[in-house]
């Protein structure tokens, strides 16, 4: 059995995410941390619980950062919806969000279980950041962190340069990317153009008729929409379900090589761009397992197994 740790900012492609984990055979999720980013946490959180539910499973889920290190949040209701959900105002969960505050359980958790539970970000790395900072033995307790976060050497979807996840905290994103934690960042670019979900892909979800399938389309429709008028591709962009993907199922992984990458913090121009250095011109000893093509359509058969 497989166990995963999900830290995420619940909006609606981070729900399906979830829902992806844990309709997983041989996975279990010992925990989900909150962490503001795409809405506020108590939000984050009330989506997770739901999400949850739904899926017929009680994993404990903690609230953390609610906001980052050193800015102002920026919430994405824009793209996600005044509810994080498309706007679906999905009815509140039965059960609480632990009392434990995120960042104690995560050293706690992998602390009592090291090297034993893979580690998945969905969100802003503020959660993991504050983790690491107080407890930096954590680094080799981890045996892998896939994070939704980034774009390598190509276009951002917040700012022309920046990944959402990584603009949104900088620097803690800097820290936990130089904190030897065993990284592989999944960017933003894998889930666009044929990676999106065309129409007649979420006609065939549809067609499945399972309460996850209709939620999987239906809390994602601001996304659909947004991501149509304003990035211009053709449907709906999961990020974090091609992130969870790529956890759950490594032949979904194409191409993929380790670079050196740093984050900038200090631009506004460039402010969260993930700086990878592709050539090795740098000379500096490579950090992060870098993403850069998945198999297509074992993605979406990914996504699919988990919907019927």
């Amino acid at each position: 059995m497989r166990r995963l740790w999900i830290d995420t900012d619940t909006a609606s492609d981070d729900a399906v995410a979830i829902l992806m984990a844990l309709r997983w055979p041989d996975v279990k999720v010992e925990g989900i941390s909150i962490v503001a980013g795409n809405v506020p946490v108590e939000m984050g959180s009330r989506n997770a619980r739901y999400t949850a539910e739904l899926c017929g499973v009680e994993v404990p889920v903690y609230e953390g950062a609610l906001k980052p290190l050193l800015r102002e949040p920026y919430w994405a209701f824009f793209f996600h919806g005044p509810d994080g959900m498309g706007g679906m105002n999905y009815p509140e969960p039965a059960r609480a969000a632990q009392a434990t505050p995120a960042v104690e359980a995560i050293i706690e958790t992998f602390r009592a279980n090291p090297g034993e539970i893979d580690l998945v970000t969905l969100g802003p790395l503020t959660n993991l950041a504050l983790a690491i900072s107080l407890a930096p033995d954590l680094a080799a307790k981890i045996p892998v962190c896939y994070v939704m976060g980034g774009a390598a050497n190509t276009v951002g979807n917040i700012t022309a340069a920046a990944e959402y996840n990584i603009w949104f905290d900088p620097e803690a994103a800097r820290m936990v990317f130089h904190s030897g934690i065993p990284l592989v960042m999944v960017g933003w670019e894998l889930c666009r153009g044929v990676a999106n979900l065309s129409d007649a892909d979420m006609q065939a979800i549809r067609a499945f008729n399972t309460p996850r399938a209709h939620f999987a389309i239906d809390c994602n429709r601001q996304a659909i929409e947004t991501n149509r008028t304003w990035l211009g591709d053709p449907a709906l962009p999961l990020p974090d379900p091609i992130t969870m993907a790529v956890a759950l199922n490594p032949a979904v992984l194409k191409r993929h090589s380790r670079h050196f990458v740093d984050v900038e913090t200090v631009s506004e121009l460039t402010r969260g761009m993930t700086v990878v250095d592709e050539r090795g011109v740098s000379q500096k000893p490579a950090n992060v397992d870098v993403c850069w093509e998945i198999d297509v359509d074992l993605w979406k058969e990914t996504l699919y197994q988990t919907l019927r």
